[in-house]
């Protein structure tokens, strides 16, 4: 038995096979963060890593998730520092991963009394979490830790914890047989499900009668990536994925065409706006205006949350259930099609729009153009590299240009797209798995916001890593970017007073810290930053300095966005030369390599 509640937390979420730890102390959660120092001296199989802020380890415990498959956890005391978890936990609910949060309370005695730091955290909680639950005797402790690490699981979403501090350090208690008192154990319910032979015949009809099938993947297929490229090699289907799912699917597949949208392919717009068959598979796609107009196409979709079925598209068949175990029952059932036109199609389509992207990159900028510090990473990725981007213009740079291995992985906030993320996400993809090389890129916004914080943690433990490839990318270019973009394509100007980013100098901060900090303030030397960056035996900064006014135009441009971007010009935008000046040449270059560009077409 436990010595203490506390000790009793710990060890449950160990029996549970949880053994990564992401808080911030407090005396709210004093008691706790005790056992925690004398876990770690015991030996306990855990580690506890605290980063410099509470909403930094939630977003790490929601990477953890992500980048693992396993329940992240995070640990915060009371009051404020549970209020800073909420942006974490919510960009685990939105993205639908299980994270489990233990956070402190004030003594029981004061629920109500307006004594300092002590909210109603059930309520705080109540709309993030799938459960929250305070801890009021020690005989409760284990029915609570069993129901969150357990619902987290199965549910894919955050539950909290709450220890009151005189709970915290209470001797343990078995739970005794008698009324009211619940036993529980240690064991995960079961999550691979597949639908009866009924509606697999259904899907399977569906499909096999499309002659021009989309397929669209998203984050929930992680793990099935051979039974998405067995159904499309079956059908002769294109393969777009939601930014989410880029991983799930390998970059080099001629007929995956990426992403979808605003920062997605053309060729992935074609395909959407000719397709007469949808295949969407573990993706909550959330911009439905790219999907096919209702009636155009026969939908099926498989997700293992039933909420997400039917919901962005009308779909004829709806199949809830496991991505690879509901691909693999349905395999059997299509039939080989033996016309590869629609496949070719898309091939082909993929390979002119890759040609575009070139000549998008190699575009001259003022004074480094964006696309191509991409476009040169690309080149170098490793195999089994981590990359994570940001929310904003990185997460552009990141879809159009970043091409992963079956090896590789990325991520950033998705649903939430919450800015800051990829520096967290970043550093717990690195402790999740520190043989491997991870690549950070961020806008100088969002790095100014707690990201530069984090290179403080980096410089705490880089050295226990195997592998001490941690490049973080800057781009520095004094703009809240993206907002500026979203500001002109409504018809607003970008205004100085809000969009304007302190310029600082990233890779002197870097150097301060122990690290190689590098520069690049011409693109000519973008290829050999890169080379030194990936050959440092210590983690890197790349502070490049970027042109704010490269746009990153979608694929297909509406009138409608046409209209309100020459507005804002005509309003006075504070760059107006150099947005023109930049837009024509990324036209330009989408003319030069033979594609006509969208702005012509009229979508209004």
């Amino acid at each position: 038995m436990s010595d203490t509640v506390s000790d009793f937390v710990i060890d449950r979420l160990i029996e549970w096979d949880l053994h990564q730890f992401y808080g911030f102390p407090g005396d709210g959660i004093g008691g706790f963060d005790g056992a925690l120092e004398r876990g770690e001296r015991d030996g306990k199989k855990f580690r506890y890593i605290r980063p410099t802020h509470e909403e930094i380890a939630a977003l790490m415990a929601c990477a953890h998730a992500k980048f693992t498959g396993d329940v992240g956890v995070c640990i915060a005391t009371s009051g404020p520092g549970a209020i800073h978890l909420l942006n974490g936990l919510y960009d685990a609910r939105m993205d639908n991963q299980p994270v489990v949060a233990i956070v402190g309370q004030q003594g029981r005695v004061s629920f109500g009394s307006d004594t300092q730091q002590e909210l109603d955290l059930e309520r705080v909680f109540q709309d993030v979490a799938g459960y929250v639950e305070t801890v009021v005797t020690p005989m409760h402790a284990q029915l609570v830790v069993d129901r969150a690490v357990r619902i987290a699981a199965a549910q894919r979403c955050p539950t909290v914890v709450i220890l009151p501090a005189d709970v915290q350090n209470l001797p343990m208690e078995e739970p005794a047989v008698e009324h009211w008192v619940a036993r529980t154990g240690v064991g995960h319910s079961s999550t691979v499900t597949t639908p009866p032979e009924s509606e697999l015949l259904r899907a399977a009809d569906a499909l096999n009668a499309g002659k021009k099938v989309a397929m669209l993947v998203g984050q929930g297929a992680r793990g099935a990536t051979d039974e998405v490229i067995a159904v499309a090699e079956r059908l002769g289907a294109g393969i777009i994925t939601a930014l989410l799912g880029k991983d799930v699917v390998p970059g080099d597949l001629p007929y995956h065409t990426q992403q979808l949208g605003l920062l997605g392919s053309k060729p992935s717009y074609d395909m959407m706006q000719d397709c007469d068959t949808l295949l969407m598979i573990g993706s909550n796609y959330p911009y439905a205006e790219f999907l096919p107009k209702t009636g155009q196409a026969r939908g099926v979709q498989i997700d293992l949350s039933p909420r997400h079925l039917s919901l962005r598209y009308p779909m004829e068949v709806n199949l809830a259930g496991d991505a690879k175990a509901t691909l693999a029952a349905l395999l059997p059932l299509l039939v080989h099609q033996d016309d590869r036109s629609w496949q070719q199609k898309v091939i082909q389509g993929m390979q002119d729009w890759d040609t575009v992207l070139q000549e998008e990159a190699e575009t001259e900028a003022d004074p480094v153009n964006p696309r191509y510090v991409y476009h040169e990473l690309n080149k170098r990725l490793p195999d089994n590299a981590i990359v994570t981007a940001d929310a904003g213009s990185t997460a552009d740079w990141y879809g159009h240009h970043i091409r992963l291995g079956r090896e590789g992985s990325g991520n950033l906030s998705g649903m939430l797209a919450s800015m800051l993320a990829a520096m967290p996400y970043a550093v717990s993809a690195k402790f999740a798995h520190p043989d491997r090389p991870v690549v950070c890129t961020i806008g100088d916004g969002a790095f100014q916001m707690l990201g530069m914080n984090e290179l403080i943690t980096v410089k705490r433990h880089w050295k226990s890593w195997s592998n001490p490839q941690f490049i973080t990318l800057v781009l520095n270019n004094g703009d809240l970017t993206q907002v500026s973009w979203e500001m002109r394509e409504v018809g607003d100007p970008r205004y100085d007073t809000s969009q304007l980013v302190e310029r600082i100098d990233y890779a002197a901060y870097a150097e301060m810290l122990g690290m190689q900090g590098i520069t690049v303030e011409k693109p000519e030397d973008m290829p050999g930053a890169w080379d030194a960056a990936f050959a440092a035996d210590r983690p890197v900064l790349l502070d490049v300095h970027t042109d704010p006014n490269v746009p990153p135009l979608p694929a297909h441009v509406s009138l409608k966005e046409a209209k309100g971007f020459l507005a804002a010009m005509r309003k006075g935008d504070p760059a107006e030369g150099a947005v023109i000046r930049d837009s024509v040449k990324a036209v330009g270059a989408e003319l030069k390599a033979g594609v006509k560009n969208a702005l012509g077409r009229d979508d209004g």
